[in-house]
């Protein structure tokens, strides 16, 4: 693939969006290729329409630019997509990216068939944003864009624990760090410090979790009546399904909460199999280590589809 400048020079109007509920990397690398148009090609028109995400990362700049309201907009000339593995993920944004004159799509999930009219996907990458650094050039990298893709860096490595960490991973995290701004203080603002409510929803979910399929997986749902009761929404349960993986003896661990009345949101963690291949079944997807998907159904049945599918792979 060429460098993001090729497309970028082609382009009077832009528009960025990545995948629906947002996490760390989705968030740092759109508001990375954000603050690198902003900052190198003033003249152009650019616009970032996302879900809402946590408010630690407001500390990142141009997280106020984001627009969450979706409104009707002329056809861009590009659009590119990042750190979304299929064009549904894209949720409102997706009509933007359907009327665009081209599109790009910039990804690491394994389970991404490339969407776009061009298309950058390295599975083994550890993030999007390490992709990302890759397609820009370093010259024009500021210090904003690389507080937003260290960002992204740590928020998909686990700070750098997780087996999608590579040698390249740490090489482009130590040319970030190079930038001089206070990634210690970055990681645990954005990573480590969790709210009252985030702690008590967590020690909630952990302790109603289960073991199953002798103790291989452990499973945890919560209610919309939780998610109430304990003050949280759907951003706030970040670390829950990371923090069961490390049950002993478990293999998979699962999280599920409701996004309506009738659909589960559910997110698995590995410390082995492939929950890419359950997280598909459902028409999800995601890495081998990591996967989501959403499952239709009451709170028992769902956990029985996601028992059932386990079953087959376990």
């Amino acid at each position: 693939m060429n460098q993001l400048d090729t497309y970028l020079e082609k382009a009077s109007s832009i528009a960025i969006s990545g995948h629906i509920r947002p996490d760390g990397d989705c968030v740092g690398s759109t508001l990375a290729v954000y603050n690198y148009i902003t900052e190198n090609y003033p003249e152009k028109e650019v616009f970032l329409p996302l879900g809402e995400f946590l408010e630690v990362f407001d500390v990142l700049k141009s997280s106020g630019n984001v627009d969450h309201s979706y409104p009707d907009k002329a056809p861009f000339d590009l659009f590119i997509s990042l750190d979304c593995a299929a064009k549904d993920r894209l949720d409102k944004a997706q009509k933007y990216f359907e009327a665009a004159s081209y599109t790009l799509c910039i990804d690491h999930h394994v389970s991404n068939k490339g969407f776009a009219d061009e298309n950058e996907i390295q599975p083994d990458a550890s993030s999007t944003c390490e992709v990302l650094y890759g397609l820009l050039d370093p010259a024009k990298v500021s210090r904003d864009t690389a507080m937003c893709l260290y960002t992204g860096i740590i928020h998909d490595s686990g700070v750098f624990q997780y087996s999608c960490t590579s040698s390249h991973t740490m090489e482009v995290a130590g040319k970030l760090m190079d930038y001089d701004f206070d990634f210690p203080k970055l990681i645990d603002d954005t990573f480590h410090v969790k709210t009252f409510e985030q702690n008590r929803i967590m020690g909630k979910a952990l302790d109603d979790s289960r073991l199953y399929l002798d103790g291989r997986v452990i499973l945890s749902t919560l209610s919309a009546q939780d998610l109430e009761d304990y003050h949280v929404q759907a951003k706030h349960l970040d670390g829950i399904v990371s923090q069961m993986r490390f049950t002993e003896g478990v293999l998979v661990s699962v999280f599920a909460y409701p996004s309506d009345e009738k659909t589960f949101k559910v997110s698995f963690r590995s410390n082995g199999p492939d929950v890419s291949v359950p997280a598909c079944a459902f028409g999800g997807g995601g890495h081998v280590r990591a996967a989501g998907c959403s499952v239709e159904g009451t709170r028992d049945e769902v956990v029985a589809k996601i028992l059932a599918e386990l079953e087959k792979d376990l």
